[in-house]
């Protein structure tokens, strides 16, 4: 089992340096060669570094791009968490405020297929990296739109009513429409 420290990581499916905002400095890549591994590698974050497991028999190249994918989703999700937002906090008093149910965790999740989602048998929340970065305002339509989810699973005129109490919600929904078709750039916008 081989391991290698690398000092920089770029994410190879955007072919871009991985943009951290955090004031943490960029921790070490350490690559492990599993021979155990077939298909799948794995990424975790040690407090010393970043820790990659990728199967012993990839190609130079197949393993820098997986590497690289990797540790961008970590930088991004730790990014996030450096953000200094408490999720947690905001959505208790956003529910508060809007009349909604409380959460019991509100988390930052890595979700490149939506915004956020729930689970509302758990009371559970989980809001995409990619919002690290988009105003306040938004973020919180985000957030009151999963709280409504607590009570109502579907959007049904029942939960648009709930979600709607937040004012800016239909602007928010704006904002993320043209955000998705790349014509909003979340750290330009106020």
């Amino acid at each position: 089992m081989g391991s290698t420290l690398l000092n920089t990581a770029f994410d190879a499916a955007a072919g871009a340096a991985v943009d951290v905002d955090t004031t943490a400095p960029p921790l070490p890549i350490r690559v492990i060669r599993s021979p155990r591994r077939r298909k799948t590698a794995a990424a975790k974050l040690l407090p010393d570094c970043i820790e990659v497991r990728v199967p012993a028999g990839m190609t130079p190249d197949a393993e820098a791009e997986m590497v690289a994918s990797l540790v961008a989703r970590l930088e991004r999700k730790r990014a996030a968490e450096a953000g200094g937002v408490d999720l947690a906090e905001r959505a208790m008093k956003l529910a508060c405020r809007y009349g909604l149910p409380q959460p019991e965790s509100v988390t930052w999740a890595e979700q490149n297929d939506r915004w956020a989602s729930c689970t509302s048998a758990r009371g559970t929340i989980r809001i995409s990296t990619r919002l690290a970065r988009v105003p306040a305002w938004v973020l919180d339509a985000v957030i009151v739109h999963e709280l409504a989810h607590l009570s109502e699973p579907n959007h049904s005129p029942a939960f648009w009513e709930l979600a709607n109490r937040y004012p800016r919600q239909e602007r928010a929904s704006g904002f993320l429409e043209a955000m998705s078709a790349g014509h909003c750039d979340p750290c330009h916008t106020v």
